[in-house]
């Protein structure tokens, strides 16, 4: 059955094709040997052997330009060719049957990798992290340096690909580390123009588009879109199907980006449209995946995209490159994007909504047992659709005592997760948002890229005693954060939450 033959609004997914299943073996020396790529990896990344990973785990860049060469030397495993994996060696061990947290509190959380077979740890909550500081570090840095040097890493706990600044101020960012050894040719494309409007990738065996979609559309147009084509029997077939975000992220060339090469990042064999970003200047589309991107709170609201372009987000009234042409990020499946004028999160990352296409055959099978559902996009859970299958309709059932304040559930009929929720007590109480109680709910601190953003006027509130620092925050971005050296040094917090100091020296939330 092709894709032609797809009668569902929704249908094209990634979990409607059948494709080449993970598979790992332990190998019960401390290494991990992936069965479909033939990489073998370090298992965990308990840097110390003391058994628990945690912050005292995690390394400097320039730490861990130099581990690689103390594990060779001490011949780990039995072996002495180690090296720092680049990040499409990093990213094949991503897994999106992980869960985006909503916040730093929820207790259902699922990651990104299979921790069944590899270490893995939320953030340290107890030496001051957040539960989404989980960043691995891979050895491929951005080309281009406009927000500074910047280290590609995937997040194992929140499922993105971000370039990190390598250096905040005067500190270094710590991350998590895998080594790896063993085919060495993963991830390197074989492209072949094949003359007929398609590109052929010996490294994948995927067949892809040579042009993209030509024009922004949102996430169900861009899954027609593809059966559209199909209809057409386009460039002369009918089994077109939009990517998964792990075969669109194979085709990203680091070595190449806007500012380096004026180019999108990936091979000059394909024709990629230009854009005028949010900045005014000509650019390079995003291309939409065909993986949702799942919420721990049971939303599928979301999907995975990757940057070909620059990955911008508004910071300091300006539109920056704050993430790297590559970045994997998510986007509302549907929405305005002039709701976001100043993008979202403490980084303004900009959201577009209306992403490009870039249409791919071969390597996967479509699974005639999973349905999108019929009526998939009705905002009703209709009888054949599930979480699963159409998680735009079915949220997940609200949980009683899961640390989270979920639709349907108040104070009243759930006062574990909704405790004291009461707009207007100074506090912003579990349930509550800027939407619901903004007297409550005010806007928290300033974004930041480098510590001197800090240093800028209303930049740092009036009360910090000791100024501010450029610091991450619970979902991964980067705000001016007051440093302290007890509670006295702290200043009130959003909505007038007590802030306490943390042994890093910085004002964190009461009881984080």
């Amino acid at each position: 059955m092709g894709c032609a033959d797809l009668p569902d609004p929704f249908g094209g997914q990634d979990y409607q094709f059948d494709g080449i299943a993970p598979s790992y073996t332990d190998n019960g020396d401390g290494t991990v040997t992936d069965n479909v790529t033939g990489l073998m990896w370090v298992q965990t990344p308990d840097m110390d052997g003391d058994g628990v990973i945690d912050a005292s785990d995690k390394l400097t860049w320039p730490e861990i330009q130099t581990y690689v060469n103390t594990l060779n030397a001490s011949n780990f495993a039995g072996y002495s060719d180690w090296r720092l994996p680049h990040i499409k060696e990093l990213y094949s061990l991503i897994n999106f049957n992980g869960t985006d947290p909503s916040s730093g509190v929820e207790t259902n959380l699922v990651p990104f990798i299979n921790d069944d077979v590899f270490g893995f740890a939320w953030g340290d909550t107890a030496s001051g992290e957040r539960t989404i500081d989980s960043q691995y570090a891979s050895s491929t840095v951005y080309v281009s340096t406009e927000a500074g040097e910047l280290l590609f890493g995937v997040n194992f706990a929140d499922g993105r690909i971000k370039g990190y600044g390598v250096q905040m101020g005067s500190s270094f960012k710590t991350f998590l580390l895998l080594c790896v050894r063993g085919n060495d040719a993963y991830g390197i494309n074989s492209f072949t123009d094949n003359g007929d409007g398609t590109v052929s990738d010996a490294a994948t065996g995927l067949m892809w588009s040579r042009d993209d979609s030509g024009e922004g559309m949102n996430w169900e147009e861009a899954l027609a879109y593809a059966q559209e084509k199909n209809a057409e029997n386009w460039l002369g077939y009918n089994d077109w199907r939009v990517p998964s975000v792990k075969e669109l992220h194979s085709i990203v060339d680091y070595s190449r980006s806007p500012d380096t090469t004026s180019s999108a990042a990936i091979s000059s064999v394909f024709n990629v449209t230009t854009i005028t970003n949010e900045r005014n200047e000509t650019d390079y589309p995003w291309y939409w995946s065909s993986t949702t991107h799942k919420s721990s709170n049971g939303t599928g609201s979301a999907a995975s995209y990757v940057a070909f372009g620059r990955a911008l987000g508004y910071m300091n009234s300006q539109w920056i490159d704050v993430h790297g042409a590559g970045a994997q990020r998510s986007d509302p499946k549907n929405g305005d994007p002039a709701d976001y004028p100043t993008g979202f999160g403490p980084q303004g990352d900009a959201i577009r909504i209306f992403n490009y296409v870039r249409l791919v055959r071969g390597g996967a099978s479509w699974n005639a047992s999973v349905s999108a559902g019929v009526n998939c996009g009705n905002e009703t859970c209709d009888a054949d659709e599930s979480v699963e299958t159409c998680p735009e309709d079915c949220k997940a059932a609200a949980v009683c005592g899961n640390g989270m304040c979920e639709e349907g559930e108040t104070p009243e009929s759930c006062s574990t997760d909704c405790t004291n929720a009461q707009c207007g007590n100074g506090s912003c109480d579990t349930g509550e948002t800027m939407e619901s109680c903004p007297e409550d709910c005010s806007e928290g601190p300033v974004s930041c890229e480098v510590e001197a953003d800090c240093d800028a006027p209303d930049a740092c509130p009036d009360e910090a005693a000791l100024g501010c620092t450029c610091s991450e925050t619970p979902d991964g971005q980067s705000a001016c954060i007051p440093q302290c050296n007890t509670a006295d040094d702290c200043p009130p917090g959003p909505g007038g939450i007590t802030l306490e100091c943390n042994p890093q020296g910085i004002c964190v939330p009461s009881g984080m």
